[in-house]
This record gives structure tokens, C-alpha cells and sequence, in this order.
């Protein structure tokens, strides 16, 4: 099983990997297929089912249909150019996609929130269409967001398309059981086993320079956070945080007066810094979803910041260590919150924080296993039930509560010596297990929890 690490950490635009950058693929995919037809079309209509209708306005899944049809693309995403084009579509009723007619697209009407039952293949389905002259559909395909900015169609998804049909790796891990086996055969670190299979896909400097952009990325990300305060978008009124506590944090340096556990507020701000941004539609990386794009970017600054002897070169192992975990918890289980909860999503971003952390303070392979567990172990169970819909309450503040609780993870492992009870691969099938046991109101459809529960208008 091979899952790149270009595939874990994707740059996209908030608010969501399954509900924003998954559509926006999935609108991508549809103008190519209407490329390749030997007829042309004159519309297009779309219709978003499960998840994607219930939050899809808080997850501003609209939007991203829309500018997808237009040709715009998550990973060079210009947020002016895209208020534009969406005012002229919404005043002309057509897009201009490249290599296409004019095609007619009036949003009122074209794009359908369907709040009856999911489509069959995932909660986050959407069907696309294109019409002729008279407005009869002569095309149809259907598109399931599985999670991460992931996307597939229901061909693909049928046909088992998620599963990598590359040319083999040469340590092709499916369990965190066969990983250890590897790395005790090899004699190589877990980042290293993982370096080696991209280095079956891609060159060196290819490798290199795309784990410094994420990285690059990642910490731009932060510290817009930190600069930045206001109201965030969608009518919770909810005011940025980050800035004030972490103007809070730089008064108080070098007072002698903080108590010990300040620390946490420290890893908590970097992490919503990120999450509001998100929140914000600004630029942030899947790690290994939107809702969760805070955990691992958060851990990584607090190593570098605040731990003694952590350098910068560190970082690749970090996140070729942390996208082996993920990897690992997206084929055995799911990352999607539609599919499993956020167990599904701040879960697994803090199992690969944790993992990726205890690499690089020198844990063994037993160790970095451990440290992805216990952090699993502890978020089993966690629903996603965002109020409004909006990756806003809880999402922001659950990301910092999912970084402390990687660090804390990291240090118990690395306290042992990698000899624990509750294996990895148990906790992963736990985590399926309870998704799919998990009341469809839990599952990103803003029907139950603190979704209606507090009041939101």
C-alpha cells in the first residue's frame, strides 16, 4: 500500500478538504470529462447529496462547485480573482471554462442541495451534469469526496480506483504490524522506509522541494493566525482568538512569572491560528483534512520553538513519518468526518502529529507506534457535529486540544520503550468500527451534539 506524502499534505483553501477542495476537484474532473466527449454541451447542473448538503453552505461547498465549473483550482487559488468570477456568474448565468463553450449556469436554480438520503457509495456525494440545447441532460457523472481533498468517481470507487496501482515500493506496509516487521528487518527508521518508497515515485529534489513548500506553507499559515483578528465569515459572529492570546504570550515572556503549563496555551494558538485561517478560506495544507489542518503543523512549531536541539532539517522526517500513519488510517479506516467523526479527522491529524514528533526527538520505530496510538486511543469515539455547519465551533479549539494531546502522546512513548497493550492496527479498527456504528447526526451534518444544542443565529 502506497499513499504519497504529496497526497496526506495537499495545499488547497479552507474551509474544508471533503466540502470545499474535494468539490472543486470533483468540478475539475467534469470539465475534462466534457472535454473529451464527441458532443458538445450547453449547461451544466449539479446537486450535492448527504454531508455535502447538509453543512455544504456552512462548508461553502456552493462556492466551491461554482469556481471549479469556472476552471479555478485549489493549490493556486486567487482569492480575488474568484469573488470576481463568481459575481459575473451569479449576475450572467454562465461559465467560461477553457476549452469549452459558454456553458449556461444559473446558481439559484443549476446548483441543488439534496437533503434526502446519501447516494450509496459515501456520505459526501455529488452528481454533475450536462444538458443540450433544451435543457435535457446528456451526460452524468457522479463524484464521492471521500475525505482529504480525496476524490473519486462512483466507477472508481466500485472498481476499488482508491487502492495505488503504481509501480511497486519497496517497503509496501498495509498495517502498522507489518511497518514495525520492516523497519526491524531493514534496520531503517520509519521515515526513511517512507522516503524510499517516494523515491520509487518521484526524484530526490522533487521530494525535497515539495516537503519544503508544504512546510513553507504550513508555518505562512500560522503566522497569518497570529497577525491577524476580526470576525470570521458565516454569521456565528465567532472573533479570531489567536492574535490576542498569542500578544497575551510575547507580554509575558521573560516575565518569570508564567506557570508551567502556559506551554499548552502556546501549542493551542499556533493550532487555531491555522483553524482560523481555515475557517477564513485562506490557504492552509490537509493534514490530512481542513478541519484538522491545525494538529500537525501546530506540533512541528512547537518542537522547533520551544523544544532544545530541534533543527529545521528535521521537518521532512517529520512529515514523511506522520503521512505513514496517516496513510495507514485512511486505508484501514477513514479520515473522512462524513464517514467516520472527527475521531476520523482530529484524531488521526493527532496520531500522525504524535508520530511524527516522536521521530524526531529520537523514538524508535516501536516508540513512534506507540505515540500514534495513544493518541488515537484518546480521541475513539469523537464526533463531528460543527455548529452551523462552519469549521468553526468546536473545530478551531478541538485542533489545539488535538496537538496538546500529540505532544503528550510523544513524551509517554518516548518515556517506554515501545511495549505497550493496545496496538496501532487496534485502534485504527476500533476507530472504523465505531464510525460506522456512529449515528448519521455525528457524522459533519450539523443534526445532533452542539449543533443543536447551543444557539446559532
Amino acid at each position: 500500500m502506497f499513499l504519497s506524502v504529496f497526497d496526506m499534505f495537499k495545499v488547497g483553501v479552507g474551509p474544508s478538504s471533503s466540502h470545499t477542495i474535494g468539490p472543486m476537484v470533483a468540478a475539475a474532473r467534469f470539465l475534462d470529462h466534457l472535454r473529451a466527449l464527441p458532443f458538445s454541451v450547453q449547461g451544466v447542473r449539479a446537486s450535492l447529496h448527504g454531508s455535502l448538503a447538509f453543512t455544504g453552505v456552512g462548508h461553502a461547498t456552493d462556492r466551491a462547485v461554482i469556481l471549479g465549473l469556472a476552471g479555478f483550482r485549489a493549490d493556486d487559488y486567487d482569492a480575488a480573482k474568484a469573488e470576481a468570477e463568481l459575481e459575473r456568474i451569479r449576475a450572467d448565468g454562465t461559465l467560461t471554462p477553457r476549452g469549452l463553450p459558454t456553458l449556461r449556469f444559473a446558481p439559484k436554480s443549476d446548483l441543488i442541495f439534496d437533503y434526502g438520503p446519501a447516494l450509496p457509495g459515501h456520505a459526501n456525494g455529488m452528481i454533475l451534469r450536462g444538458t443540450d440545447a433544451q435543457d435535457d441532460v446528456i451526460t452524468s457523472v457522479t463524484y464521492y469526496s471521500i475525505g482529504g481533498g480525496f476524490v473519486l468517481t462512483e466507477t472508481e470507487l466500485e472498481q476499488g480506483k482508491d487502492q495505488d496501482t503504481g509501480p511497486p515500493v519497496p517497503y509496501p506496509f498495509k498495517s502498522a504490524a507489518e511497518m514495525l516487521d520492516m523497519a526491524t528487518r531493514s534496520g531503517k527508521t520509519i521515515a526513511q522506509m517512507k522516503r524510499a518508497n517516494e523515491l520509487s515515485r518521484k526524484p530526490a529534489a522533487e521530494i525535497d522541494a515539495g516537503l519544503a513548500r508544504i512546510w513553507s506553507v504550513m508555518t505562512a499559515c500560522i503566522d497569518r493566525g497570529l497577525a491577524t483578528d476580526g470576525i470570521l465569515p458565516g454569521g456565528l459572529k465567532v472573533r479570531r482568538r489567536a492574535k490576542g492570546i498569542w500578544d497575551a504570550l510575547q507580554r509575558e515572556r521573560g516575565l518569570n512569572q508564567t506557570a508551567p503549563h502556559t506551554i499548552n496555551d502556546y501549542m493551542s494558538t499556533y493550532a487555531m491560528a491555522v483553524n482560523e485561517e481555515n475557517a477564513a478560506g485562506g490557504q492552509v495544507v490537509t493534514a490530512p483534512t481542513n478541519g484538522a489542518a491545525g494538529v500537525v503543523p501546530a506540533t512541528i512549531r512547537y518542537w522547533l520553538d520551544h523544544v532544545p536541539g530541534a533543527t529545521i532539517k528535521g521537518v521532512p522526517d517529520f512529515l514523511l513519518t506522520a503521512a505513514a500513519i496517516g496513510g495507514l488510517i485512511k486505508f484501514n479506516a477513514s479520515i473522512s468526518g462524513a464517514e467516520c467523526g472527527c475521531q476520523a479527522e482530529v484524531g488521526s491529524a493527532a496520531a500522525m502529529a504524535a508520530a511524527g514528533l516522536c521521530a524526531v526527538m529520537g523514538g524508535t520505530p516501536e516508540q513512534v507506534e506507540n505515540a500514534a496510538e495513544i493518541a488515537l486511543e484518546h480521541h475513539l469515539g469523537m464526533t463531528c457535529d460543527p455548529i452551523r455547519g462552519l469549521v468553526q465551533v468546536p473545530c478551531i479549539e478541538r485542533n489545539g486540544l488535538g496537538c496538546i494531546k500529540a505532544v503528550s502522546a510523544a513524551s509517554l512513548a518516548l518515556r517506554g520503550d515501545g511495549v505497550h497493550l493496545v496496538p496501532l492496527d487496534a485502534a485504527i479498527e476500533t476507530m472504523r468500527q465505531t464510525g460506522a456504528d456512529m449515528s448519521e447526526k455525528y457524522k459533519e451534518t450539523a443534526l445532533g451534539g452542539l449543533a443543536v444544542n447551543v444557539p446559532n443565529c
